[in-house]
């Protein structure tokens, strides 16, 4: 009871000065930042990196996690509150509502069981990949990615060769797939909130079609010559037949993206309340309905839905203490490529993708979205002298600006969505699907071993895509 009320209690103070971040946070500030503010973002990285190679045992555990994103970002957090606490609350909410739905998504997705073993030949496989890039549009990356990987692995485990099975399907399920809707990832949701239409990312269609189709391609021949290469004994069968158990968790799955579509209007609600600062009241509104939905899951879901998952919570208490880390020790960053960024030359539509892609790659995608989505603006801006307000109007003032807003805005979409597969810190589901794939029993690639593999297979299609759809 006493926490309740202290949580309850702490809402209006968060808000309020949330309130304050938004209306007196200095869009200069990147200016006149030092370069040595970027350092403890660097060494976050480095850390990342290298310690699981040199202490892998004491890495594993949270509290070794938490300590070395408190080393790097501990130093930012104080520098903040003194130089501008405005940039801290607002990174903070950033940082909860980030949490709060991949934290419900992964709670959510872990109390829906899909009974029965199936065989992993490269047809099943394949078809795993294809589904799970479909349906991460419909549910998001992070519940695509929770739902699927447990039966992927079980159907897979009297296999030798897999170590390529878990990348394709962090290439595919937890990135690549998701770019058609605004649910199927976090910057295109932001995208959604700032003006741009709900069905436009529909239009990345045939570049999706072409990622997604390359990519499935390349893994069912690499299967399937892994897959003759093995002795394979006959498959155990569990006696289990194929279907769903807690198939109830699809009402609390449909509540979070209900909470999610229904972010702009809650705003509007609120706006015609009057109430101050509507659009920070809408996102803790929305991020309340998401974790009341997954608290509610988990405490319904018989607890032998979990076990048959072997549900726990490590792999979202890895990515909350590592990226708190990295939301802090990322602000000078974001600020410096905010305010820097329109002096790069960076003009055409392959220049905002690869831009934006790579910076994705080491940093939250989201944010990188928003910042070179400001860049486009100010590109169209001086290029059409018009004046844009929001994201939005590079679609939306198609009769004075053409399709010139269109293109920059489809290669920043792509960009943020599809080069989130090139680490494991580019996305959240990234890394809860290695956390879940290692405990499994089947190693994963060190940070710069997966980087390698994924350049090596990502980049001769990002390519492709440049050429096709982008110059």
């Amino acid at each position: 009871m006493s926490l309740g009320l202290l949580v309850f209690g702490a809402v209006p103070a968060l808000a309020q000065a949330a309130g304050d971040a938004m209306e007196h946070s200095s869009p200069s500030l990147g200016t006149v930042l030092p370069l040595w503010t970027v350092l403890p973002f660097a060494a976050m990285l480095i850390s990342i990196a290298v310690i699981p190679l040199i202490k892998a045992h004491w890495w594993h555990l949270t509290r070794n996690q938490a300590l070395v994103s408190a080393i790097w970002g501990g130093p930012m957090f104080i520098y903040f509150l003194f130089i501008d606490y405005h940039q801290l609350v607002h990174t903070g909410l950033e940082y909860i509502s980030f949490i709060v739905y991949v934290g419900a998504l992964f709670t959510i997705s872990g109390g829906i069981y899909i009974r029965g073993e199936l065989k992993g030949t490269p047809v099943v496989n394949t078809s795993f990949l294809g589904v799970g890039a479909i349906l991460a549009n419909f549910i998001g990356t992070p519940g695509a990615s929770m739902l699927l990987i447990r039966p992927v692995l079980r159907a897979n485990k009297h296999r030798q060769n897999i170590a390529h099975i878990p990348l394709f399907f962090i290439f595919l399920v937890s990135n690549i797939g998701g770019c058609l809707t605004p649910l199927g990832d976090p910057p295109l949701f932001l995208g959604f909130l700032r003006g741009v239409p709900f069905f436009w990312t529909l239009h990345l269609f045939p570049e999706w079609l072409t990622a997604v189709g390359m990519l499935i391609t390349i893994f069912f021949v690499w299967d399937t010559i892994a897959y003759r290469k093995e002795s394979l004994s006959e498959t155990p069968n569990s006696g289990e037949t194929f279907g769903l158990e807690g198939i109830r968790n699809f009402i609390p799955l449909g509540i979070v993206l209900g909470a999610v579509l229904m972010t702009s209007e809650i705003h509007t609600a609120y706006e015609r309340l009057h109430l101050p600062q509507p659009e920070m009241w809408a996102g803790l509104t929305r991020d309340g309905v998401i974790a009341l939905a997954a608290i509610v899951s988990y405490l319904r879901t018989p607890q032998e839905v979990h076990q048959k998952n072997e549900f726990n919570f490590y792999p979202v208490k890895e990515v909350a203490v590592l990226f708190a880390g990295i939301f802090t020790t990322m602000i000078p960053a974001m600020l410096i490529l905010k305010a820097k960024g329109g002096t790069l030359g960076i003009v055409e539509p392959w220049q905002f993708f690869w831009s934006t892609g790579l910076l994705s790659s080491v940093l939250d995608n989201a944010p990188t979205y928003l910042t070179f989505g400001s860049i486009a603006q100010g590109v169209i801006e001086s290029q059409y002298s018009v004046t844009l307000h929001q994201i939005g109007d590079l679609i939306l003032l198609k009769d004075q600006i053409g399709h010139a807003g269109e293109q920059l805005l489809k290669a920043i979409s792509l960009g943020a969505v599809f080069m989130g597969a090139n680490s494991y810190i580019g996305n959240g589901p990234n890394f809860m699907v290695r956390s879940i794939v290692e405990n499994k029993g089947t190693p994963m690639p060190s940070f710069f071993g997966y980087m390698l593999r994924a350049a090596l297979i990502l980049f001769p299609v990002f390519i492709l895509i440049t050429f096709i759809f982008l110059r």
